[in-house]
């Protein structure tokens, strides 16, 4: 049998994980000199008055290698495999905390895969390939689609504001944009695992429609439209919710089209209103 692990950056809540059948993971979030696992001791919630009422940004850190252990302690016991599915080593620490911990138990065939995103794309990895894990197909079957799906993964995103990727490293190419960040809406896109600007929009309600129109020319009339997501703060995001369920609906025919809580570590990055739209062209 093999075991599929994820971690809080995909979207998936604990419950989630929990009822899909897959290993959790969480990210640490940092509070001046206190630390949350945003897991079960911070929600998107209670993370966004934090941020509010702090005068600094928190910071985040990618799981220590000890989390991992009590769960390759059973992988070992019951004589399992394990696929882990990580984020962007370009934007979290966590695919080489898995590795780290891996190195431990080099009788148990355990393999990571860096997604090269974060979000909703991996969050919908993460299901097929627990799907695949209960149909009992290969580790190796297993793996070799999921890093199909990583290599036909369309990822756009929208944010209120760039200030919180400048601040925290991760803007990449993008950084040329902060300047006039107030007179533009960028759409930004995942290059190489790193965050970069795909392109410049004057308003959000340009810059969504935008994402509409990628989407229709992009994901395949035939494709499996079932792996198309959103990722968002439901609580601050609901307009942009409800225009991307209309517009998926009225122009697609997607029905119930996936949606994942943007958690406290995402946040910290990418600021509490962010809006990502991904699929795959296959």
């Amino acid at each position: 049998m093999t075991r599929i692990i994820g971690d809080t950056t995909s979207g998936l809540t604990p419950e989630q994980a929990k009822e899909i059948g897959i290993d959790y993971i969480p990210q640490i979030v940092i509070f001046g000199d206190k630390s949350y696992r945003d897991d079960y001791e911070i929600d998107p919630v209670t993370f966004v008055k934090m941020l509010e009422a702090s005068k600094e940004l928190p910071k985040t850190a990618a799981p220590p290698p000890s989390l991992y252990t009590p769960i390759f302690e059973k992988l070992r016991e019951n004589k399992e495999d394990a696929l882990i599915l990580a984020p962007s080593v370009k934007v979290s620490g966590t695919y080489r905390s898995a590795m780290t911990a891996k190195n431990d138990f080099p009788d148990v065939d355990i393999r990571v895969i860096d997604t090269g995103v974060v979000g909703g794309p991996v969050a919908m990895e993460l299901i097929e390939a627990k799907k695949m894990a209960d149909q009992h197909r290969s580790l190796d079957e297993i793996e070799n689609y999921i890093n199909l799906l990583n290599k036909n993964v369309r990822f756009y995103a929208v944010v209120d504001t760039l200030e919180y990727l400048y601040k925290g490293g991760r803007i990449g190419g993008a950084s040329k944009l902060f300047g006039d960040a107030l007179q533009i809406k960028p759409i930004l896109t995942l290059k190489d695992g790193q965050v970069e600007a795909f392109e410049k929009q004057r308003t959000q309600k340009k810059a969504l429609l935008r994402i509409v129109e990628l989407v229709q020319a992009e994901c395949p009339k035939g494709g499996n439209h079932g792996l198309i997501s959103l990722s968002l703060n439901v609580n601050l995001c609901q307009e942009e919710l409800s225009f991307f369920r209309k517009e998926f609906k009225e122009r697609f025919g997607f029905e119930n089209v996936p949606v994942f809580n943007a958690p406290p570590a995402f946040m910290v990055h990418a600021g509490p209103r962010i809006v990502l739209v991904s699929f795959f062209t296959i």
